[in-house]
């Protein structure tokens, strides 16, 4: 399909309908600003007509935001005004502590009613947050196919491809016809989230490839389903991890990604709207780890619970500082006669960090995506060498001028000069071979890079400048 770009309006119609968007957004804007205040009026009156009307005229995911401020008894008379339908649709765009106040208001029957309208992989990924024993109570008296497809969700590490995948979509098998597809497709649809495009199978359940829906309702009659499927080489198996399936449907651009098992029966699907909460999820996660900060805080954390995810971190921090200070130690007699020396370092470490940085950050978002790792891209490692030669010559050569004009000795920016050099070279290859070599061990590499990358540029910062100037202390007296 060739991509028209969009034209300025030039029709009065064209003008008016823009117009009437732009109002409908400016309303929806300042329905959503006065929520918390609206809410306060529906418990007042306990108004059930106007909770219901909110739900129409405002998102679920801001009557949660909305909700947060409610004390647990103002949100219990709030949900109980509710029809099931927008229980449920609360419920899905709420984060799990509300969640779970939510559930704790409704009986198991209630549950029960409220997850029909919700999607099978919504409805595992609350009962997931339940206690044991209610989960199993309420699987026990869900009717027997859907409790089947929610325990094999839940059978499924949350952040895997098969803890995050429908089992809301049509496969047909190749031998159908195009009109005993049609007639699938009215039966199954009303209970589906994807129908633009049908999986097809063989008659174990294996996928053989995919039809466009618009295919289908164009063909002959008689046409069989096997003579129009296309083949789909893109797949996940279960347990892979969430990630490797955001990757794959980011990279080709995909609106659906299989989920299939050892034998590649289809056990479910991925669609691209599951994909962008995953993303969220892998980016907030990645920016904490680098941080040293658990992926489970949050900004309302308990003070405790925040402490308690930060001290290991920090105290793995203070270790590694002791190992660079024990290398400024070594030289402090050097130090000692030339003070000018302690006034240049941290520019020698600081300078080091942000290059690891630059690089590390590059090669972490890179390996996210699934586009780098060790045996295929080592060479890139001369780039890196390359790159610390050039901006530490840059780099050297402004630092070492202005440390020769302040302190009035050629050698002690000729000093600089070198030393920036080699710790820019040492900062890019850390910062390049880190994430990768603890990527080939199956270890997460934002967790410990930062660290690692911080420790080698401090103490090998300090060794080359201190180490150098020591050789040339004769020069800098």
């Amino acid at each position: 399909m060739e991509f028209e770009p969009k034209k300025m309006p030039d029709t009065e119609t064209e003008e008016t309908d823009i117009q009437k968007e732009y109002e409908t957004a400016q309303k929806y804007e300042f329905e959503t600003e006065g929520i918390e205040e609206k809410l306060k009026d529906i418990l007042k009156d306990n108004d059930k007509e106007a909770a219901e009307e909110l739900c129409r005229d405002v998102h679920y995911v801001d009557i949660a935001n909305g909700l947060d401020d409610l004390d647990e008894d103002e949100l219990k008379q709030f949900m109980f005004l509710l029809p099931e339908e927008d229980v449920a649709g609360i419920l899905e765009s709420a984060w799990e502590e509300l969640q779970q106040k939510i559930c704790s208001f409704y009986t198991n029957d209630q549950l029960i009613d409220i997850f029909s309208y919700m999607t099978n992989a919504d409805a595992a990924d609350l009962l997931g947050i339940l206690p044991t024993y209610r989960r199993k109570d309420i699987l026990r008296f869900m009717k027997k196919s859907d409790s089947n497809i929610l325990k094999l969700i839940l059978s499924f590490d949350e952040e895997s491809a098969g803890g995050i995948m429908t089992t809301e979509f049509i496969a047909l098998k190749e031998t159908l016809t195009v009109r005993e597809a049609i007639n699938k497709i009215k039966q199954i649809a009303p209970e589906t989230e994807i129908i633009e495009y049908l999986l097809i199978t063989d008659k174990l359940h294996r996928l053989q490839g995919l039809v466009d829906l618009r295919k289908i309702l164009v063909a002959n009659d008689n046409t069989l389903l096997k003579d129009l499927l296309e083949e789909f080489p893109f797949y996940v198996y279960a347990d892979d991890d969430q990630e490797l399936a955001a990757n794959i449907i980011t990279k080709y651009d995909l609106t659906i990604l299989p989920v299939v098992n050892k034998n590649m029966a289809i056990l479910g699907v991925i669609t691209s709207d599951d994909i962008i909460s995953v993303i969220d999820q892998e980016y907030s996660e990645d920016i904490l780890a680098m941080s040293g900060v658990s992926k489970d805080e949050e900004f309302d954390s308990g003070f405790f619970e925040s402490f308690k995810n930060r001290i290991p971190w920090l105290i793995i921090n203070m270790f590694t500082a002791f190992l660079a200070s024990s290398v400024v130690g070594a030289f402090s007699s050097t130090i000692a006669a030339v003070v000018a020396l302690s006034a240049a370092m941290p520019i020698v470490t600081g300078m080091g960090g942000n290059a690891g940085t630059q690089t590390l950050s590059i090669v972490l978002t890179s390996i996210a995506r699934g586009e780098m790792n060790l045996k295929d891209d080592w060479k890139l490692i001369f780039k890196e060498i390359g790159l610390g030669l050039l901006d530490g010559a840059i780099i050297g050569i402004i630092t070492g001028i202005t440390l020769t004009i302040m302190y009035k000795n050629i050698f002690l920016g000729v000093i600089m000069f070198f030393s920036m050099i080699l710790n820019m070279i040492v900062a890019g290859v850390t910062g390049f071979l880190i994430p990768l070599i603890l990527d080939r061990a199956n270890i997460d590499p934002a967790v410990s890079s930062s660290i690692i990358l911080t420790t080698f540029t401090d103490t090998c910062g300090f060794f080359i400048f201190l180490g150098l100037a020591t050789v040339f202390l004769s020069k800098l007296l």
